[in-house]
């Protein structure tokens, strides 16, 4: 990855666009979105293969996050809950949860931050 400095940030060109990253929200993603998008994402992406894999039907996966920073150093991303609303009929629980527990292990985000930021994740079913 090669990213070039632009008026207010750096830019970076990838296969599918253009990326616009700044500490200025004015001028690009801020670089802790960017973390939040990576964790989130990267769960969501490999619970959706659990879920492929386990013959789990699923209409839709929603992620919303949290994120606690630390103003006093350097507001550091110290925690992200991470919160899936998994819709789908006949879904239960427990098969879920189990989901989730293999979506952390296999997550390479998720792998990449521990222990440094806690991950917490929570589900609810429609």
């Amino acid at each position: 990855m090669e990213f070039k400095m632009k008026e207010g940030g750096f830019t970076a060109h990838f296969p599918y666009g253009e990326l616009h990253i700044s500490g200025d929200d004015t001028y690009g993603f801020r670089p802790y979105q960017l973390l939040v998008s990576s964790v989130a994402v990267c769960s969501g992406g490999v619970l959706r293969k659990i879920f492929a894999k386990q013959r789990i039907d699923i209409d839709d996966i929603t992620i919303q996050t949290d994120v606690v920073r630390n103003p006093n150093e350097a507001d550091r991303v110290e925690k992200i809950h991470v919160h899936f609303i998994i819709k789908g009929a006949g879904l239960k629980e427990e098969k879920v949860r189990k989901a989730l527990e293999l979506t952390r292990k296999n997550c390479s985000m998720v792998q990449s931050v521990i222990p440094a930021i806690e991950i917490e994740e929570t589900f609810e079913l429609k």
